[in-house]
Parts: C-alpha cells; sequence; structure tokens
C-alpha cells in the first residue's frame, strides 16, 4: 500500500522560509513525476511545481524565483523550499507522485496535505 506523508508547514510570517518534504513508502516500484499543489481557501487546487525523475522542474509563475523543487530518489522524497513568502501563499499544500506499485499502470497518489500560513 501507497503512502505519501507531507511535513514542514506550518505558521511564519512575510519573507520568512519554510521547506516541506513528502515522503513515499509502501510498495513502490518507480516514481515517474513528484510535484506540490496548494489549495487556498474558497480556491481550486493549483500545481505550485512538479519534478521529473531526471530532475527536470517546473514552476507556476507566481513563485518563480522564491520556491525550489527537488527530490532524492533513494529516498523516495521531493522538497519544496520555500522563500520569501507571501500571505498569498497562505493555504494547504499537497504533494502527489506517479508511481508503479507492481501491478497495472501508473497511479498518481496524493499526501493528506500540510497547512502553510504566513502571517504577521
Amino acid at each position: 500500500q501507497v503512502q505519501l506523508v507531507e511535513s514542514g508547514g506550518g505558521l511564519v510570517q512575510p519573507g520568512g522560509s519554510l521547506r516541506l518534504s513528502c515522503a513515499a513508502s509502501g510498495t513502490i516500484f518507480s516514481i515517474h513525476d513528484m510535484g506540490w499543489y496548494r489549495q487556498a481557501p474558497g480556491k481550486q487546487r493549483e500545481l505550485v511545481a512538479s519534478i521529473t525523475s531526471g530532475g527536470g522542474t517546473n514552476l507556476v509563475d507566481s513563485v518563480k524565483g522564491r520556491f525550489t523543487i527537488s527530490r532524492d530518489n533513494a529516498k523516495r522524497t521531493v522538497y519544496l523550499q520555500m522563500n520569501s513568502l507571501k500571505p498569498e501563499d497562505t493555504a494547504v499544500y499537497y504533494c502527489n507522485a506517479e508511481i508503479w506499485a507492481g501491478f497495472g499502470s501508473y497511479r498518481t497518489y496524493w499526501g493528506l496535505g500540510t497547512q502553510v500560513t504566513v502571517s504577521s
């Protein structure tokens, strides 16, 4: 059974930094793309950043220059380094990953989310 568990969220002042982590566990044969999404109150979930198994990255324009996505394939973990945080970054952050668990095809799995609040 595959699980994604996020950590690292919390309350931070504007201009501060946080580092989110998301570790995949269970019966995993291969992981393709991994990513971070966020959902603010009253808004739709949106992609923040994604990273391929080879390390290619994609970030939404609103976080370019402030956020960095990375992954450690040996640890099956994806990270989101968030700097210069703004109040509008406040949201629940979810990680997802395309995982092959040894049967069928790749499936997209989601974590339960971690709250990030940017406020003075």
